[in-house]
């Protein structure tokens, strides 16, 4: 039996709310709290945290000065329309897509690369 689980992810970005906002819409989630600080989303599936931190400096995918520290994989029905929705709300594409195919990678308001794929079942 497991001791814990997996119960947030917590992205470090320069603003925490609009980061929120874009999470939460995203992934079909409300934003659960909020401070000058932290905001964190409530969706069903997983919590998903935005904090300040100072002098923030995004990462640079897939290589670079400041490389990525973590990236969330989600899983989606259709890929063109998912990629097309994220970007409607805020996200940038990644110049490097390996396998547009199978993976569309993009990066969310704050520079965080995350992956799109109909490879996984939703």
């Amino acid at each position: 039996m497991a001791l814990a689980r997996i119960a947030m992810t917590t992205l470090d970005c320069a603003d925490p709310e609009p980061l929120a906002e874009f999470w939460s819409a995203l992934l079909g989630g409300a934003v659960m709290a909020r401070n000058d600080d932290v905001a964190v989303v409530q969706t069903d599936t997983i919590w998903v945290g935005t904090v300040r931190v100072p002098d923030y400096t995004p990462p640079t995918w897939p290589d670079g000065p400041t490389p990525k520290h973590i990236h969330l994989d989600l899983a989606v029905r259709d890929l063109d329309q998912a990629e097309a929705e994220a970007l409607r709300l805020g996200a940038r594409k990644a110049d490097h897509q390996p396998q547009p195919d199978q993976w569309r990678i993009l990066l969310d308001p704050a520079g965080h690369p995350f992956c799109l794929t109909a490879n996984i079942p939703f």
